[in-house]
């Protein structure tokens, strides 16, 4: 079979032997798969990664002890637990001492003809939702993660640094759910997507509000970034991190503590209300579809994923 294969840098495409699932494991055939900036950042060095990366997916089951399951298309949780810890126990796997992530951390990813995933990460695509749309489950579900962290209060203003993908999905999602967003990018035709969701955009230029929002989201996937969130917070407003960036992101910490400023570091997010709102058309990722190249051109979809202005590219 084909896989994708990342190492110093270097994408390339190599043939691998078709991997075997075990006990409650399920063999998964690659339908679709979107590159998001966690696989840019582990191109860079990110984690020290090297093998096959891919963690967004739609999958067709191949073979599960689960009759129900094959045949039929599944989208799957990243994070594999140990299943007995307290993290664990308390429902919260993904922060499990003991798990590896798909094509992240210790399993390999979905980046190629066939991968296994457990069982119990598994959810099915409802036949409504088309394929390339369901590919965005897993970060419209990391969008959604930030209503189960924090209690804004409803119709507040916030902030939503970033107009890329995960930027683009957070103000859509926090629109739907009735805030009042204000997204700042740098990219006039990205913020269209969320303007015709009724988000307020901004071009941003030289200049940008300062202590101005008691809740700021920064998704703009710089190292800059979180900088520039906390000038844009009020004392004792609350940012939401939602970039993952190679190295460190250095700034000036003593703003954060005059002002008191809570610092939310916010990751993945539970599938089930993700597919919900591509099934009930909440939001539009449809016009953030960027390419769509087959698995065996993934050098070049890696190199395009990595263009400014560029959005989604779809590996089918």
């Amino acid at each position: 079979m084909l896989a994708v294969h990342l190492e110093n840098r270097r994408v390339e495409v190599r043939r691998m032997p078709r991997p075997r699932a075990p006990e409650g494991f399920a063999l998964l055939r690659l339908l679709c798969g979107g590159i998001c900036n966690t696989d840019l950042e582990l191109q860079r060095g990110y984690y020290g990664f090297a093998g096959i990366p891919g963690h967004e997916f739609v999958a067709e089951v191949v073979e599960a002890s689960r009759r129900d399951l094959i045949g039929r298309r599944v989208v799957g949780e990243i994070n594999l637990d140990c299943g007995c810890c307290d993290w664990c126990r308390k429902g919260l796997g993904r922060h499990c001492p003991k798990r590896t992530v798909l094509g992240i951390v210790r399993h390999p990813g979905a980046f190629r003809e066939f991968f296994t995933l457990p069982e119990r990460n598994l959810h099915l695509v409802p036949d409504s939702v088309p394929t390339e749309q369901a590919v965005f489950v897993e970060p419209l579900a990391a969008a959604a993660e930030i209503l189960d962290q924090v209690r804004i209060p409803c119709s507040s203003p916030v902030a939503v640094l970033g107009d890329g993908k995960l930027g683009l999905l957070v103000a859509q999602v926090l629109q739907a759910y009735g805030y009042r967003v204000h997204q700042f990018g740098r990219h006039k035709e990205k913020l269209r997507i969320a303007a015709g969701a009724g988000v307020a955009t901004e071009v941003v230029k030289e200049r940008m509000p300062v202590a101005e929002y008691e809740w700021v989201v920064e998704a703009t996937g710089s190292p800059k970034g979180l900088a520039s969130a906390v000038r844009m917070t009020r004392p004792r407003g609350t940012i939401i991190m939602k970039s993952t960036v190679h190295g460190l992101a250095g700034f000036d910490t003593a703003p954060v503590i005059v002002n008191e400023i809570t610092l939310v570091g916010s990751r993945c997010g539970r599938f089930e209300p993700a597919i919900e709102m591509l099934k009930n058309g909440i939001v539009n990722v449809a016009d953030m579809i960027s390419e769509r190249m087959p698995l065996d051109r993934a050098p070049q979809a890696f190199r395009t994923a990595a263009k400014p202005g560029v959005l989604k590219v779809l590996l089918t």
